[in-house]
């Protein structure tokens, strides 16, 4: 049987906390800045941990070997 493959594109995009939990970029800031409001971009600064169902199906998924 092969080994499972973690995806290379989910590697760099999620990260793993150390009780389980995913940890992703915030979505929606790649372009168009200009429409949004300075509120959504000050608030999508950073990392935030995805809610438990999300991150589930990521870890199964895409990682299933961690990282």
């Amino acid at each position: 049987m092969p080994k499972m493959k973690t995806k290379s594109a989910a590697k760099k995009r999620f990260k793993i906390t150390a009780s389980g939990k995913v940890k992703a970029q915030a979505a929606g800031k790649r372009h168009g800045m200009i429409k949004r409001s300075n509120k959504f971009i000050r608030d999508a600064r950073g990392t935030m941990v995805l809610a438990e169902p999300d991150g589930k199906k990521i870890i199964k998924s895409y990682l299933p070997n961690g990282l």
